[in-house]
Formats: C-alpha cells, structure tokens, sequence
C-alpha cells in the first residue's frame, strides 16, 4: 500500500512539474520577464534553442533577449516590444 500511495504522489509531483514548465520566468533587474513557452513552441518560434530539438538557451541575456524576443515580436508585428509589456515588477 506505501508503495502505490508513493507512486501516486511521484506522480503528481511530476505532472505539477511537468505543468509550471509552460510559463517560463527570467529573472531581471527592472522586473521579470514570463511567457508561455508551449505558445512560442507551437509559434515555431526556435530562436532561443542551440538547435531545434531543444538544447540549452544560447546567450540569456538583456542585450541577446531585446535583439532575438523583442526583434521578433517588432518584426512580425506580435507580441510585446515595450518595457512595461514584458517586464512585470
């Protein structure tokens, strides 16, 4: 019975964390950046990846993140551009 009730509960400690990967949180000075990650997924969106399976986020930082997150969203006319849009404090 300890074992099924451990099993449960490994599992929905896995899907809660399967389930907060959606929203992505960067850490900044002048407040947080998030999205949905599933959103810029499904978007096509595959800038931010070393390669397109996925891999680690190349060069996170203010200047990267305002010419590659910023840069898309001014040239496709979508999305957040303006400080206050994309930092929450």
């Amino acid at each position: 019975m300890k074992r099924i009730i451990s099993a449960v509960a490994l599992t929905l400690i896995c899907a809660v964390a399967a389930m907060g990967a959606d929203t992505m949180v960067l850490k900044a000075k002048n407040g947080d950046v998030s999205f949905d990650h599933k959103k810029h997924q499904a978007l096509g969106c595959k800038a931010c990846h070393a390669d397109e399976k996925g891999g680690k986020i190349a060069d996170l930082g203010k200047d990267w993140a305002h010419k590659t997150c910023k840069g898309c969203h001014a040239d496709k006319q979508k999305g957040p551009t303006k400080c206050g849009e994309c930092h929450k404090k």
